[in-house]
């Protein structure tokens, strides 16, 4: 089997012909681009601070001895007579079947200028590089931002300009018809959608046909010249006005393709040679190519399964989307023009709020044929798997906001599509809660791949583990653990209203048994947010997990590492001396690490209080790297040095982490604080983040990284400083009060009732009356505050804790030698630990 092409549909076939077997079957991936299959969906998050590496899609196939990946190096010829295909190099391969995935590139306008400097597409990672590095050596030379213009106002246009914007761009949408996403938005939609992207700060500009780019005598783009005359002043333009097939190979072999473009293609993804199958935007079924992932996906699956002997059939086209620019919620899917006879129409429209809302019926309003929402396509995810079945209930249930009536929650057809992206529908997701096991998200995930691409069907997977888990008889309980029947949030309450301060009297009163390594540390947390007290105090420190037990974190070595706070990466060369000078007499290996701190790895248990004494001694405090609280407020230089920040991040930034240090919480939590608009620190994707305008602080919530990483959500916009301190006070709080064990913010914010809305208003309106508590909680988390390891430091019971043996030697064993790694310490391979060599911090060369 030859794979011509590297892109997601060729990663998604490989890996769906090797997971059911295959084994007759060897695989030689050829791609054009010099690194492996990467997720080209998320390519706007480059911006944001992705690497080629964060996109990089799961390649644990590579490590299949059938498959054989060969980048940067694209097949230029196919021999059908020989069935064999040539590189570029002159690499030959045979093959007994060959499948082209080769994909489509951007297309380009007929104007004349397009070979200026300035000029970009934006279409692969490459061309996102080039866009970032020409922006940024540009804005240097000119020494102010520039001006942008993305010609092509759909879904990839608006990413484009979202992009552009995060680099400081001021930018303008050109759009040649009367609306944005033409395609996949009517006429009242795409007008409330352009309200909310002028409101973020981008220029619309549409029936307006580009005839001419201008430049300097440097050959840099300078302008456009539109079709009615008019001319704009412009340093970047970005052109997404479509994709075309890359189908010169199927046409330099002879095969049948579309007038239109694409290598003609069966229900079977095979094309005119029975010999090769063709999957992906280069396909063209039905007389039509679709630059989209999700139908590319089917066809993948399609193929492989006939090729493994199976019987499937591609069914055509889903052309749902959901707009991925952050701060604008917008999807389409079905029949969203309502071209089926007799269709109906019922819409909800909120111009103020910037929420417009349709659905699509069939003419007796019973079946659901498609759909629009902008400004709130929180419904989305429920909506989406109904398409071509009943509703189940009252339209308007789901169109209302969300303090209107509940939607209908009947349940979907086996055949009702929930995963579109991975082609799952509701029966395989039955099939596996019922026949393989699967009690929860994950491992429906795991097993069937629904949810593991952008995430909007999650909440409709859980939903439905929950229903057939309550059809099969299963409890599906909320239950912290086996020793205490309820769930975390209902566990806090019980102990903030009784007032209960140790372990052993809450299991006493609430639940039942010792508790075991769930509930202990959960109720260490909580009793921590909610009395103040040391977590080594008393009985409570017998309740710690490892790293809280001694206050650091363990390494896969069984060394710990020390990280010292270093509120908003500001530090004095004092401090760094320090730092070194503790590093150095230790022999401990040091890092920066993503969160603008100093990681420093190696050291003994025994050696931990003498560490934490000289850097108490230098003025630094735990950074509680090791606990379930506040990590790191990361930022910017911000106005203090940047000539384009607003505001003094780093100084809100040293007195967020200063507020908030030390607050015990379901989980960790990240903070990011920005200049400006052009989004330095990364604050997006953080629990907290908070950036800097003219008007004052814009604040997003629920970020996060992780296996599902997550945007914030913008909260609240133009807050001042005590304004911005009240409503993160509250929103931790809050989160703190009512998540669930080990919840991140961006779960539960998922969860939570009313979703951005309902937080609004129980922030800054005090909906549910709590305000008044989560303040007082708030401060007297503040009040309370004292450093850890300070305290522990002054007391010896705390310290007897940190002694490796009772008869423990002050001064290491003269015998022993450390060995180190690009001039520092360094953990054991798993060779040496597999040949007994004992670890104390770092590896040990034992001597003779």
């Amino acid at each position: 089997m030859v794979v011509v092409g590297g892109g997601m549909v060729a990663h998604r076939f490989v890996e769906s012909l090797l997971s059911r077997g295959g084994d007759e079957w060897r695989v030689t991936l050829v791609g054009e681009e010099p690194f492996g299959p990467y997720d080209r969906v998320a390519l706007t998050s480059f911006f944001s601070g992705a690497t080629a590496e964060d996109l990089a899609l799961e390649r644990a196939w590579l490590e299949d001895p059938r498959v054989r990946l060969v980048p940067g190096d694209p097949v230029v010829r196919v021999d059908r007579a020989a069935r064999r295909v040539t590189t570029r190099s002159g690499l030959s391969i045979g093959y007994e079947h060959l499948v082209l995935a080769t994909g489509s590139y951007a297309a380009k306008l007929a104007v004349d200028g397009f070979e200026h400097e300035g000029c970009f597409v934006y279409r692969t990672l490459d061309d996102v590089t080039r866009l970032r590095r020409f922006v940024q050596r540009r804005a240097a030379e000119l020494g102010r931002p520039l001006s942008g213009t993305v010609i092509g106002g759909g879904l990839l246009g608006l990413e484009a300009a979202g992009a552009l914007q995060t680099l400081d761009v001021d930018c303008t949408v050109v759009q040649s018809s009367d609306r944005l996403m033409s395609a996949q938005l009517d006429r009242p939609g795409s007008d409330v959608l352009r309200r909310l992207i002028e409101a973020r700060g981008l220029r619309v500009r549409t029936e307006a046909l580009t005839t001419r780019l201008d430049a300097d005598r440097s050959g840099q783009v300078t302008g456009l010249e539109f079709q009615d005359g008019t001319w704009e002043r412009t340093d970047v333009v970005v052109f997404t006005v479509g994709v075309r097939p890359r189908d010169e190979l199927a046409r330099s072999a002879g095969l049948e393709v579309h007038a239109r473009g694409g290598v003609v293609i069966d229900a079977t993804c095979t094309t005119a040679d029975p010999r090769i199958s063709a999957i992906g935007e280069v396909a063209s079924f039905g007389g039509a190519s679709v630059g989209l992932v999700a139908p590319g996906y089917a066809m993948a699956e399609v193929a492989a399964t006939r090729l493994l002997g199976g019987d499937a059939a591609f069914p055509g086209y889903d052309l749902s989307t959901k707009l991925k620019l952050s701060g604008v919620d917008v999807a389409s899917f079905g029949d969203a023009f309502a071209e089926t006879p007799g269709a109906l129409d019922v819409v909800y429209a909120d111009p103020v709020a910037g929420v417009y809302k349709k659905l699509v019926l069939s003419d007796d309003a019973k079946t659901l044929l498609g759909g629009i929402l902008v400004g709130d396509a929180s419904a989305y995810g429920a909506l989406r798997p109904l398409v071509g079945s009943a509703l189940g209930g009252d339209p308007v249930a789901f169109l209302l906001p969300e303090d209107g009536a509940a939607p209908p929650t009947g349940a979907l057809s086996d055949e009702a599509l929930v995963c579109s992206c991975n082609g799952v529908t509701a029966g395989r997701i039955r099939t596996a809660v019922h026949e393989e096991g699967c009690a929860d998200v994950p491992a429906v995930k795991s097993c069937t791949k629904a949810g593991a691409a952008c995430g909007s069907c999650v909440t409709m997977i859980k939903k439905i583990v929950g229903s057939e888990l309550e059809k099969a008889g299963a409890a599906v309980s909320d239950a912290l653990c086996e020793h205490f029947a309820m769930s975390r949030r209902q566990l806090f309450d019980a102990v903030r209203v009784s007032g209960l301060r140790t372990f052993s009297a809450v299991i006493e009163r609430f639940g039942r048994g010792r508790g075991c390594d769930i509930c202990k540390p959960a109720l260490a947390s909580i009793l921590a947010t909610l009395t103040g007290t040391h977590v080594l105090d008393g009985e409570n420190a017998t309740l710690q997990d490892t790293n809280d037990h001694v206050m650091a974190n363990l390494q896969k070595d069984g060394s710990y590492s020390v990280v010292p706070r270093i509120p908003g990466g500001e530090i004095t060369p004092e401090g760094l001396l320090a730092i070194g000078e503790v590093a150095r007499d230790y022999g401990l290996y040091t890092k920066i690490t993503g969160g603008q701190r100093i990681d420093m790895f190696g050291a003994r248990l025994e050696q931990l209080p003498d560490i934490w004494r000289r850097l108490v001694d230098a003025g630094f405090e735990s950074g509680h790297a090791y606990g379930k609280s506040l990590r790191t407020v990361k930022s910017c230089v911000g106005s203090t040095w940047c000539r384009y920040g607003v505001q003094d991040s780093v100084g809100m930034a040293v007195r967020l982490e200063l507020r908030y240090r030390g607050l015990r919480s379901p989980h960790k939590i990240k903070f990011g604080v920005s200049g400006c608009a052009r989004e330095c620190a990364e604050a997006r994707g953080k629990d907290v983040g908070v950036i800097a305008t003219e008007a004052g602080w814009n604040m997003y919530v629920g970020g996060n990284g992780g296996f599902t990483p997550r945007h914030a959500v913008l909260l609240a916009e133009g807050l001042d400083d005590a304004a911005l301190l009240t409503a993160i006070d509250r929103f931790l709080m809050y989160y703190i009060f009512t998540a669930d064990r080990l919840q991140r913010t961006a779960p539960w914010f998922e969860d939570l009732e009313g979703g951005i809305e309902g937080l609004r208003a129980v922030i800054f309106e005090d909906s549910l009356g709590l305000c008044a508590d989560l303040d007082a909680a708030m401060a007297r988390h503040i009040d309370g505050y004292e450093d850890e390891w300070k305290a522990t430091l002054d007391d010896p019971e705390k310290l007897r804790r940190f002694s490796s043996f009772v008869n423990a030697p002050a001064t290491p064993d003269p015998s022993l030698a450390y060995t180190v790694e690009r001039g520092q310490p360094r953990p054991a391979s798993a060779e040496e630990r597999d040949a007994g060599v004992l670890i104390a911090g770092t590896t040990l060369e034992v001597r003779a």
